[in-house]
């Protein structure tokens, strides 16, 4: 196998690389301004059958939204406190719960996968901090019935246009 020896081959094989890597993305744009939000259908009333009441973001929460190309949601079913997110285009601002929670203090031990009332995967791990101690799964839909456990396998299919938009994601963490 020959060498690359000049830096005209390295700066051609770079910006080769980097064209590459950067093909799937032309186009795309993460900026808030570019998430159509007037097609936001509202925040649905039940969460696997069971009546939401909205809950005030806290000011972490708050503070996230800025930034965030969608809606962000917080909701209670009685039973357990779910994070409800919109957005109808794809950005890497969607975070993993586990990152947030990591970020907030928190121990994170992935658990096994769990199936929500319709049979879709949620990603699922344990948070624990001082006397919390709460299970959270989390999961991404489209509108066409595909779903997705984590964040990355979400985002991949979403830039590459395998699902169109709007997604829904559903983080739902209870106490243990």
């Amino acid at each position: 196998m020959s060498r690359l020896r000049s830096p005209r081959q390295i700066l051609a094989l770079l910006l080769a690389s980097m064209s590459a890597a950067t093909a799937p993305l032309i186009g795309m744009s993460e900026s808030p301004g570019t998430a159509k939000n007037d097609r936001f259908p509202g925040w649905p009333a039940l969460y696997e059958g069971r009546a939401l009441t909205e809950l005030p973001l806290s000011q972490r929460e708050a503070a996230f939204t800025t930034d965030f190309p969608g809606r962000v949601g917080r909701f209670s079913d009685g039973k357990r406190e779910i994070i409800i997110r919109w957005l109808d285009a794809p950005t890497r601002r969607l975070h993993p719960a586990a990152d947030c929670l990591r970020g907030s203090g928190y121990w994170v031990t992935p658990l096994p996968v769990r199936r929500d009332e319709s049979g879709a995967a949620m990603g699922c791990f344990r948070a624990t901090r001082a006397a919390d101690d709460l299970m959270i799964c989390e999961l991404i839909r489209d509108g066409r019935g595909g779903s997705w456990p984590d964040v990355s396998a979400w985002y991949w299919s979403a830039m590459l246009s395998s699902s169109p938009g709007p997604w829904w994601s559903f983080v739902v963490a209870q106490r243990r």
